[in-house]
């Protein structure tokens, strides 16, 4: 009979490769989390307000970053190359983790958010067009929550994934050392 480290000799050794292993992991749940917000929008019709679609820039620099990272730990990439890598990936994490709880305390109301969409509608035009304007303009307000689940904003959920992101990061820099 076969144990699991037996059968799979790199369990026995631990993570051979724990920047590959780290920036992977943060590729995999960023592709999952803009997909998800894709879907959301494109499938389920729950449109973005403007503080969403900022939270989604970090997802587009962290999907290419990460993929770079883990191409260059795989081959070899200069040690510290990679390792600065991860901190900026860590660093993305955190800011888009503090943007998220930004829009999160607006949607609780714990402070203002930007006059952009929580503010009044404005420039509607001429007032001979007004109705027909009214009629196709679809505020999407960054203070009122569309979609919980759990008690939770999409916004909150992305303040969880972005700090996971941000802790995989760290795992991945602190293995790094133990192993050297």
């Amino acid at each position: 009979m076969t144990t699991n480290t037996s059968a799979v000799p790199h369990l026995r050794r631990g993570v051979a490769n724990p920047v590959a292993t780290a920036s992977l992991l943060i590729l995999l749940v960023a592709a999952a989390t803009i997909a998800g917000a894709w879907f959301f929008q494109l499938v389920l019709d729950i449109q973005p307000c403007p503080l969403c679609l900022e939270q989604r820039y970090a997802y587009y620099a962290l999907i290419p970053l990460s993929a770079l990272i883990a191409i260059g730990a795989m081959r070899g990439g200069p040690r510290g190359v990679l390792l600065v890598g991860l901190v900026l990936l860590a660093l993305a994490a955190l800011a888009n983790a503090a943007l998220g709880t930004y829009h999160a305390g607006v949607e609780w109301g714990f402070w203002k958010g930007p006059t952009d969409c929580t503010g009044p509608v404005g420039n509607l035009g001429s007032a001979g067009s007004l109705l027909e304007r009214l009629d196709t303009v679809k505020v999407v307000r960054c203070d009122e929550v569309q979609w919980r689940f759990l008690g939770i904003s999409l916004a909150g959920y992305n303040v969880l994934i972005s700090l996971s992101m941000a802790a995989i990061a760290a795992w991945g820099i602190g293995s790094s050392f133990k192993k050297s």
